[in-house]
């Protein structure tokens, strides 16, 4: 080995500079040259990152899939705050190319090709949106009948202002339901947000109101295809209010004060206040330990009657382990199927296991209780669904067996299959 080094020693004996030169053949100097190198002497070369380990789960990291303050989403905006893919694909072949796997916030097949970045007007950017949720209800009492429903048609658009703390959404069912008024039924969501507070956000308008975590939840991230009885009954409804919404690591809460109406044409029959909070005591993270949900909220106001529902909820969810339990009593109650007076209560406790990011088997046992003080008139439903996962929330497949036990009138089951696209 030959090793090419200047160096200036004066006034040296001859002993000193060999053994000078000794440790300078031994110690390796900066920027030095080896011509010819020897085992062993070869330049180290970096080491490669380690390969991450192949997981079921490529987003383990991002998709909880446990239902907590998302219906006013950080998640959608957080989404639409990401650059625009340009792709020169067929709209086929945008779907069919797409690794839309999340299941926990809606995402859209076409999230790219319908955002916009408009000149010269106050917004910065602007996603429109569509949505279909459609199913072939089976139902036997013991009379066989077959009935389609068009469960959710929606357009919308949701955005951000110039000043980018300033973002908003607005949504429209175009196709009203049986027995609603249209100006009532038209509206689903028309609200402005404001995020300029770290890990919150103010909310103002028209908006679901968080009775419950399934009562709560956006439609488009629900496990079955209808909504839990307590959900349906206590919550599901949106109204007039100002929320104060925080997400931290270890908690999460929604705090809101508005009108006990339950549409845009309500005006203000009286006031309500709404309250939710959730602990984690395992944080957002859920590699290691899964994720814990503890929560519990109220909802109360006047609207003709004074009502009041008290609710709890628990979830853990560890990769492909996902299961819930939500309970709820009411002293009179202010859901999406109106007001009432009786003193109601039940839960809804769900067990779910994906055998990979597309398919899905989930089962819920259901209990209702629509009067305590009535006695011989639970109802009771077992479900069992089938989730597949197309291309996320934003393409999927449905199938839901239930059994419906009541103790008030027959038994029935149904047969439900339902198709949902967002794009």
């Amino acid at each position: 080995m030959v090793i090419l080094t200047l160096s200036f020693i004066p006034s040296l004996d001859s002993r000193a500079a060999e053994d000078i030169a000794e440790e300078l053949l031994e110690t390796k100097q900066e920027n030095e040259i080896v011509l010819f190198p020897q085992a062993g002497d070869e330049p180290e070369t970096p080491k490669t990152p380690e390969k991450k380990k192949f997981f079921l789960f490529d987003n383990e990291d991002d998709d909880d899939d446990i239902l907590d303050n998302i219906e006013l989403d950080f998640e959608i905006f957080k989404l639409f705050d990401k650059d625009k893919e340009i792709s020169e694909d067929t709209l086929f072949g945008k779907i069919y190319h797409s690794k839309i796997t999340r299941t926990d916030v809606p995402t859209f097949l076409y999230q790219d090709d319908l955002t916009f970045e408009p000149q010269k007007t106050p917004f910065k950017k602007l996603h429109v949106y569509g949505a279909y949720r459609g199913g072939i209800n089976s139902l036997w009492n013991p009379d066989y009948s077959t009935d389609y429903d068009n469960l959710t048609t929606q357009i919308g658009v949701y955005g951000q202002f110039k000043k980018p703390d300033y973002k908003f959404k607005l949504a429209l069912n175009p196709i009203p339901k049986g027995g609603t008024n249209y100006a009532d039924s038209i509206f689903a969501d028309m609200y402005l947000v404001n995020t300029s507070i770290p890990n919150h956000q103010l909310v103002a308008g028209y908006s679901r109101v968080q009775t419950g975590i399934e009562g709560g939840a956006s439609t488009y991230v629900l496990p079955f295809v209808t909504r839990s009885q307590i959900a349906r009954n206590f919550g599901n409804s949106r109204s007039l209010s100002l929320k104060v919404i925080g997400n931290y690591q270890y908690a999460d809460y929604n705090f809101s004060v508005g009108s006990a109406g339950r549409y845009m044409t309500s005006g203000m029959p009286g006031a309500e206040f709404n309250g939710w909070v959730n602990v984690k005591p395992f944080g957002n993270k859920h590699k290691k330990y899964g994720k814990l949900t503890i929560g519990a909220g109220y909802n109360g106001g006047h609207n003709r009657i004074d009502y009041s529902v008290a609710s709890a909820y628990v979830a853990y969810h560890h990769k492909r382990l996902w299961t819930n339990f939500e309970a709820a009593i009411a002293d009179g109650y202010n859901g999406s199927r109106g007001v009432s007076e009786n003193k109601a209560c039940g839960y809804a406790a769900t067990l779910g296991w994906k055998f990979n990011p597309h398919f899905q088997l989930i089962g819920r046992v259901d209990q209702f209780d629509p009067n305590r003080n009535t006695s011989g008139d639970l109802s009771r439903e077992y479900t069992i669904g089938i989730n597949w996962f197309i291309k996320g929330q934003a393409l999927k497949l449905v199938f839901n067996y239930v059994f419906c036990d009541n103790q008030n009138r027959p038994d029935s089951h149904k047969l439900i299959m339902a198709t949902q696209i967002l794009f």
